[in-house]
Formats: structure tokens, C-alpha cells, sequence
């Protein structure tokens, strides 16, 4: 399925000062051709509504955005995640699917797991997920709390 396009991201997403996203991140993503690259480093503030483990060692998140990020999301997201944006931290978990294979052979990803609740801002790539349509944070380079 091919995802909407989507807005000018000047509109909707800050763009970092400096880049603070690690590109070395994407050698843990599992299948990469998956995702469509939108935007390499953007950040996006929010709270967490939902978090769980995905079988391929990512931790992921819905993450209901603040009221300047609500042009993140598309169409799929509206429908399929109640107009959540998907977060993900890559290489978080224990893997559990063989096909994930060595992705995150010797890597534990230390970027912190926020509370379902939290308050958070996340810096990361932007892009699309091929398989789903959604649009998503993934891989998440930095997740702080907002105080």
C-alpha cells in the first residue's frame, strides 16, 4: 500500500539545530527497505500511549502528538493507530525471530524507554513504513521526558 503524501515537514516537525540523530542506528534496523526515508533527523513531542515489545528486539511506542506535530501522521495512522505516530527504538529487546538474524548481534540499544504516560520529546529519522503506510519515528536516536 502506498501512503498519502504528506505536508511539508517545516510545517509540522522541528528540525534540529544540530544533527542529533545517529545514522549508525539504521545498521540495527531489521529489513530496511521497508522504510521509506522522509526525513533524517526531526523532532516530535508528545505523550506515550501505548508501549510493547516487537518480536524483532525493537521497543514500540504510539505516541499521541502535541498539538504542533499533528501533520506527522497520515491517513494509516489515523485509522490504524487512533492517530498516533509509531516510535521505535531498534535493538531494545531480546530478538526472538530467527529471520532478524544478527541485527543486533552484540548491540544493546541504551536510548530510554519512556512509561507509558510520559510526557516525551523524540529526536529520530521520519519516515514511512512500506508494509503498514503509517508514518514513524524509526529508529529513535534520543527519547528525553518534558517536564
Amino acid at each position: 500500500m502506498v501512503a498519502a503524501p504528506l505536508p511539508a515537514l517545516r510545517a509540522h516537525g522541528r528540525e534540529p539545530a544540530a544533527d542529533p540523530c545517529d545514522a549508525s542506528l539504521w545498521k540495527r534496523v531489521y529489513n530496511p527497505t521497508r522504510l521509506t526515508q522522509v526525513k533524517s533527523c526531526i523532532v516530535a513531542t508528545g505523550v506515550i500511549e501505548e508501549s510493547s515489545v516487537d518480536p524483532d528486539g525493537d521497543q514500540h511506542f504510539l505516541m499521541k502528538l502535541d498539538a504542533d506535530g499533528s501533520g506527522l501522521v497520515n491517513k494509516r495512522n489515523i485509522k490504524k493507530k487512533k492517530g498516533d505516530l509509531v516510535v521505535e527504538i531498534v535493538c531494545a529487546n531480546p530478538v526472538k525471530l530467527k529471520k532478524v538474524a544478527t541485527t543486533c548481534e552484540g548491540f544493546k540499544n541504551t536510548v530510554m524507554i519512556p512509561s507509558v504516560g510520559a510526557h516525551v520529546r523524540v529526536t529520530g529519522t521520519y519516515v514511512i513504513d512500506g508494509h503498514n503506510g503509517w508514518a514513524e519515528i524509526h529508529p529513535a536516536s534520543r527519547i528525553e521526558a518534558i517536564r
